[in-house]
């Protein structure tokens, strides 16, 4: 099993790892270590480059998609030594091997984009507390992108009011400035000292045993976490990082649920 990286330290961008496992349709690649984050929980997976460590930079791979499965695959295309600053991907002739086992790989994640998912993600975990605390609407899925998020809540419709309450509530949390933390817990002491209905443990699969809880601060150090959620996902360190937060509109999904969406200001400045 890869040792996912990011569990302990989701600011990381660069790290070092050996081919553990090499296969082709597509080419994949299995990391004894990883900081590239797959697909999973609404968030979307890292991308980057991997390149053998001892060639100069001229055997490099851009890494395309990284899924959890059994252990974390890095699908990989071939990156040009020539054209790779520029991210051009070389032709058939100019491709190299794949790696083999047991070669030693420096990799380095796109940190733009991990920056982008770690905000929305962060504001996403603000946004499902806030709803259960003042509206008592469980969230029941969210999908996050660089540039935008939505996320799905037990509810029977919000008003305009609302979405205004919404967005001026959490932004009122953004400045607030609360610390985020995570740790590991193992699963049945989750369940016997977590509150397991606002924790969502109880919607992860039995077969995880050991899990990894995000915590947003209360507002002041006596105070309980204002959110405290079993998440293996990226976060910033405090709200601040978010920075400001745009309700964008909401539609109704079904009886009884909402899908609220929202953006970082400045992406919706951008459009």
């Amino acid at each position: 099993m890869t040792e996912r990286l990011y569990l302990a330290d989701d600011t990381m961008t660069a790290f070092e790892a050996t081919v553990e496992r090499v296969l082709s349709d597509p080419d994949r690649v299995v990391l004894d270590r990883t900081h590239f984050y797959p697909t999973g929980g609404g968030q979307p997976h890292d991308t980057g480059t991997i390149r053998v460590a001892d060639d100069d930079g001229d055997a490099r791979w851009r890494v395309v998609d990284v899924e959890m499965r059994d252990t974390v695959y890095h699908e990989i295309e071939p990156v040009d030594g020539a054209d790779g600053e520029n991210g051009e991907t070389g032709g058939p002739d100019e491709s190299p091997a794949l790696p083999e086992p047991g070669t030693e790989v420096a990799c380095e994640v796109d940190a733009d984009r991990r920056a982008a998912h770690s905000r929305y993600h962060t504001a996403q975990h603000l946004l499902s507390a806030l709803l259960l605390d003042e509206f008592d609407a469980r969230t029941t899925g969210n999908q996050l992108y660089a540039d935008r998020a939505r996320l799905d809540a037990e509810y029977d419709r919000f008003t305009d009011d609302d979405l205004d309450r919404i967005e001026a509530r959490i932004n009122e949390l953004v400045a607030d400035g609360r610390p985020v933390s995570s740790y590991t817990m193992d699963r049945e002491t989750a369940e016997a000292t977590l509150d397991t209905y606002r924790t969502r443990i109880d919607l992860l699969p039995d077969s995880i045993e050991e899990l990894r809880i995000v915590e947003i601060a209360g507002a002041d150090d006596a105070d309980e976490p204002y959110d405290r959620t079993a998440c293996a996902g990226t976060h910033v360190a405090n709200t601040a990082d978010i920075g400001e937060v745009v309700v964008t509109g909401r539609e109704t999904k079904g009886p009884e649920e909402e899908r609220v969406r929202f953006a970082l200001a400045e992406h919706v400045d951008a459009d």
